[in-house]
């Protein structure tokens, strides 16, 4: 009998459940919940305002306006932004995105305004040599 003992008194003991939760660790768990829920339609409100306020920046300005031909990719991506309600033209859209990907490229427009500017530069010393000479065959 005392083996028997022995053998019950080694086994290890189960593990305990947790207790229920009680009404009070609900009603905080769940305040909790709604405070973050609360949290996020926030965010998503600064979010989409932030947004709005960055399209209606780069479609402000908009005076030219441009013809161009686009693959069946763009164009479905840019009939996406309408249909999400994001713009109200496949046009907006366009300028949007046209004008957010020259903000993201100012070190290739630096260098391209570099190079333009050197061009100019020995465009008016071509237009200096040839008028020198002009005149020199005048004379």
């Amino acid at each position: 009998m005392e083996e028997e003992k022995t053998k019950k008194e080694v086994e290890p003991e189960k593990p305990k459940k947790d207790p229920e939760p009680d009404v009070k660790d609900k009603k905080y768990y769940q305040a909790k919940l709604e405070d973050l829920g609360s949290d996020v339609e926030k965010f998503a409100i600064k979010a989409s305002a932030s947004i709005k306020k960055a399209i209606d920046q780069a479609l402000a300005s908009r005076n030219t306006v441009l013809t161009i031909r686009i693959n069946d990719e763009s164009n479905r991506k840019l009939n996406m932004l309408v249909d999400a309600g994001l713009f109200k033209s496949r046009s907006e859209s366009a300028a949007f995105l046209i004008d957010e990907g020259i903000k993201n490229q100012p070190y290739l427009f630096q260098k391209i305004t570099e190079r333009l500017e050197k061009i100019d530069k020995i465009k008016e010393e071509l237009k200096s040599i040839v008028s020198e000479e002009i005149q020199k065959n005048k004379k």
